[in-house]
C-alpha cells in the first residue's frame, strides 16, 4: 500500500508517493507563478496552484509502480483564497501570507484590541501575516464580489480548503485544526471559530469550512476532478505543522527546526497553550479525531538559507549554494567576523522589521571563507535565539531538536547548531518532512499505520551532531551586534 501526498508550497507543488514502509518511492513537481500587482503585495492565481497540483501529482504516479490508498495534504498558511462553491472558479487571485497590504488594517483593529485580546484568543500578533485581515481586505475593497460571500455563493479558506473542494469537486468545505488556527479566527482553547473574533474582521461564518481533526475520514477525491482517481482524504496540516510531526516530534518538549529560504522552529508543548511572552507563536500542531489537540510554540527566522543565496548572488563567493560549507571549511572560523543577516528585518524573537544586516569585525586579512563561516554561524544563532525564547516560555530545557529542509544536509552548520545551543541536533534520514508528514497523517488516517509508535520507527535518523565546543560567548557577541545593527536602523 502506498500514499499519495500533496504539498503546496508558496513558489510550486510537490507530489510524493510513500510506501507503508516510509519509503519515497516517486515524486513530482510544478512550479507557478508569483505575482506582484503592486509593491509590498503578493499573490497567487488559484487556478494555477490547481493545474500545479495536478501537474506534479501526474508526474509522481507516473513515476511509481504502486497505486496510492490514501491521499494527505500539506500547504503554505496563512494564504486567503476565495471560490465559487459550484463552479469552484475563484473571481480574484488570493492573497498570499507574505502580502503587506493589509498593515493599514492591523493598526486599525488595534483600536479593538484591547487587553491584546486576539492574541490571547488565537495565540497570534495581530499582523498582517495571518488570514483574517485578507478576507477584511476583501470586504473594503472588492464589494460586488463580497456580497456573494455574503449570500453563500462564493466559499473562503485557505490553501487546504480550496485544494479539497477542487480535489473532492465542491463536495467537502473543510480545513483541519492547524490550519484552522493559523488563521487568526479560531478559538485556540475551543478549536471552533470565534463569534467575537468573525464580527472584528467581519467574517461570515457560513463562507468559512468546517474545522476537522488533523486526521481521519475527512473527505474523498472524485474522480471526474482529479485523475480519475476516488481516494480518501484522511491527513491534512499545514506545513510546519505537518514538517513537526514528520520529524516525529510526538513529545511534549520536542523540537523541529526546518531550514530553507527561512528557518521555521516548532516545540511541542503537549496539551498546554504556551502564551508567549517572549516572541513566539501559540498554535496547534494537530489535533486527533477523539478531539485531542497537541499545542505547539513557533517563531520564525526570516532569513536562513537565503543568507546563502546572498554570498552567491550578492557577493558572488560561491557559485552554489550547497559550495559554502566546503568554503567555511576552508578557514575553519570566522575569525571573529560577525554577520547579522537581517536581509529583510528580523523574525522571531526579535521582531524588528525595520533593521538593515551587518558584516561586523572585518580587518584586511578576513577572506571570504570567514565570511561564509559567520553566515553559518549566523543561521544557527538565529535558531538558538528562538529556542532560547521557546525555553524561557516553557521554564525547562527542550528535548533533543529534529532538523530537516534543505540546509540541513549541510553538517557544518548542523555541528554549529549543536554547539551553540547545547543540544543533540538529529537529523532525520528523511528531509522532505513537510510532504512526508502528510503523508504518515494520511497513512495514520486510512488505518495504514496504527498508531504513533509505528511512525516514529519510519523516519530514522540519519546522523545525530552532539556539542564539542562551547559557543556561548561568540553567541553573546553576535547578540551584541545585533543590538549595534539595530541601533543604525
Amino acid at each position: 500500500m502506498s500514499i499519495l501526498a500533496i504539498d503546496a508550497g508558496t513558489t510550486g507543488v510537490t507530489a510524493l508517493v510513500v510506501s507503508n514502509r516510509g519509503q519515497i518511492l516517486s515524486r513530482g513537481y510544478q512550479e507557478f507563478e508569483q505575482h506582484f500587482p503592486k509593491p509590498g503585495w503578493v499573490e497567487h492565481d488559484p487556478e494555477q496552484i490547481w493545474q500545479a497540483v495536478l501537474a506534479a501529482c501526474s508526474r509522481a504516479l507516473d513515476l511509481s509502480d504502486e497505486a496510492p490508498t490514501a491521499l494527505g495534504i500539506t500547504n503554505q498558511r496563512e494564504t486567503a483564497v476565495m471560490w465559487d462553491g459550484v463552479t469552484l472558479a475563484s473571481p480574484t487571485n488570493a492573497i498570499v501570507w507574505q502580502d503587506r497590504r493589509t498593515s493599514d488594517l492591523t493598526k486599525e483593529l488595534q483600536q479593538l484590541n484591547t487587553d491584546d485580546w486576539i492574541r490571547a484568543r488565537t495565540g497570534l500578533n495581530l499582523d498582517p501575516y495571518f488570514t483574517s485581515s485578507k478576507f477584511l481586505w476583501w470586504k473594503r475593497n472588492l464589494p460586488q464580489i463580497w456580497r456573494e460571500v455574503e449570500s453563500g455563493k462564493l466559499k473562503l479558506g485557505t490553501v487546504d480548503s480550496y485544494l479539497v473542494a477542487r480535489l473532492s469537486g465542491g463536495a467537502f468545505h473543510i480545513t483541519d485544526c492547524s490550519n484552522a488556527s493559523r488563521t487568526q479566527l479560531m478559538n485556540l482553547e475551543t478549536a471552533n471559530w470565534d463569534s467575537e473574533l468573525l464580527e472584528a474582521f467581519g467574517i461570515p461564518l457560513h463562507a468559512l469550512p468546517r474545522i476537522t481533526s488533523s486526521w481521519g475520514e475527512l473527505a474523498k477525491t472524485d474522480p471526474e476532478h482529479f485523475l480519475g482517481l476516488s481516494l480518501p482524504i484522511s491527513g491534512i496540516a499545514g506545513d510546519q505543522q505537518a514538517a513537526l510531526f514528520g520529524q516525529s516530534a510526538f513529545e511534549k518538549g520536542e523540537s523541529k527546526a526546518t531550514y530553507g529560504t527561512g528557518a521555521f522552529i516548532l516545540t511541542n508543548t503537549g496539551e498546554e497553550i504556551v502564551r508567549s511572552s517572549h516572541g513566539l507563536l501559540a498554535t496547534v500542531a494537530w489535533q486527533a479525531p477523539s478531539g485531542a489537540i497537541t499545542y505547539a510554540s513557533e517563531g520564525s527566522v526570516f532569513v536562513a538559507g537565503a543568507a546563502v543565496q546572498w554570498l552567491r548572488d550578492g557577493l558572488g563567493i560561491i557559485e552554489r549554494s550547497s559550495d559554502v560549507e566546503q568554503l567555511a571549511r576552508r578557514s575553519g572560523s570566522s575569525d571573529s567576523v560577525v554577520f547579522v543577516p537581517s536581509l529583510t528585518g528580523l523574525g522571531a524573537p526579535f521582531w524588528n522589521a525595520d533593521i538593515r544586516g551587518s558584516l561586523l569585525g572585518i580587518t584586511r586579512g578576513t577572506s571570504s571563507s570567514n565570511i561564509a563561516f559567520a553566515t553559518l554561524e549566523a543561521i544557527a544563532f538565529q535558531v538558538n535565539a528562538v529556542l532560547g525564547a521557546m525555553q524561557q516560555d516553557l521554564g525547562e530545557p527542550i528535548a533533543a531538536m529534529r532538523v530537516d529542509g534543505g540546509a540541513a544536509a549541510n553538517d557544518l552548520l548542523m555541528q554549529l547548531q549543536a554547539d551553540c545551543s547545547g543540544h543533540d541536533v538529529v537529523r532525520a534520514r528523511v528531509l522532505e518532512s513537510t510532504g512526508f508528514g502528510a503523508a504518515l497523517l494520511a497513512g495514520l488516517g486510512a488505518g495504514i499505520f496504527e498508531d504513533l509508535g509505528q511512525l516514529r520507527a519510519l523516519n530514522e535518523t540519519e546522523r545525530r551532531f552532539t556539542p564539542e565546543l562551547d559557543r556561548s560567548e561568540d553567541y553573546r557577541r553576535w547578540l551584541k551586534a545585533v543590538e549595534i545593527t539595530a541601533s543604525f536602523s
